[in-house]
């Protein structure tokens, strides 16, 4: 027995060393990830003078929450079968304002040549029976390592406000209940989604009439720029009124 115990050690460490390298792999990706998207995100605030992203979350799943879903998967305990079939091991989750940002910062990462689309999965439009709202993208990325260059799956999770506060809710219960929520608890939820997706699209509207607004106002801003600025000349309110409305014909 005694002579088993060190060849078992060396083995422990050997596995250990190698999932060791197999995360780093999965951190590197999510540091590209996280990288591309604060790009976009100030790209977009230069060219649009608005922020589209609330804010920026991301986890590597610990060894022993992999074990666990391995094991609950049935999936063969090799970094290979790790590897093909759980695609959430790295993961960011985008937080926007509105509807329209999910779609435009899903638009503009899927863009880059250096991304690859695994799996698009749209629960915005088609929401989980629970009720979850969210937009999944599952990508790939390289990684370049000493050794070569690897594909790494990176899950990116885009939703809005409102359904971040949902699922954060939710989580809580499902974890609170032992994955088993008692059928009020979930009625109440799906209705409060669907309370969450009205108040989504009323913001939604809200947010194109503002860009109306704003777009109005920076018509009237640049002519008093062009006109007024030294004082010398008075703008009539109705000329002014006059270029918004030809602005409004054109689009």
């Amino acid at each position: 027995m005694k002579t088993d115990l060190p060849e078992q050690l060396e083995e422990i460490k050997a596995i250990k060393a190698d999932l060791s390298r197999f995360l780093m792999s999965y951190r590197f990706a999510l540091k590209k990830v996280e990288t591309k998207i604060d790009l976009l995100k100030q790209e977009f605030e230069y060219n649009h003078a608005y922020n589209p992203i609330e804010y920026v979350s991301t986890r590597v799943k610990s060894p022993a929450s992999i074990l666990r879903k391995v094991n609950s998967r049935g999936i063969e305990f090799s970094l290979n079968a790790i590897r093909e079939n759980l695609h959430d091991i790295a993961r960011v989750r985008i937080t926007c304002s509105f509807l329209s940002d999910v779609y435009e910062i899903s638009r503009m990462l899927l863009m880059q040549n250096d991304i690859r689309v695994v799996d698009y999965k749209d629960y915005m439009k088609l929401p989980k029976q629970n009720g979850y709202r969210s937009l999944h993208l599952i990508i790939q990325i390289p990684v370049f390592m000493s050794d070569g260059v690897e594909y790494v799956n990176v899950e990116v999770q885009i939703r809005t406000i409102t359904m971040d506060t949902w699922a954060s809710l939710e989580d809580k219960l499902y974890k609170k209940y032992n994955r088993e929520i008692p059928r009020q608890i979930a009625d109440e939820l799906r209705e409060v989604a669907f309370s969450a997706a009205m108040l989504d699209s009323k913001m939604e509207r809200l947010c194109q009439e503002m860009g109306e607004i704003k777009e109005d106002v920076n018509i009237e801003d640049e002519l008093l720029n062009l006109w007024g600025s030294t004082g010398e000349f008075t703008i009539p309110n109705a000329f002014l009124r006059m270029g918004g409305e030809a602005q409004k014909g054109r689009n």
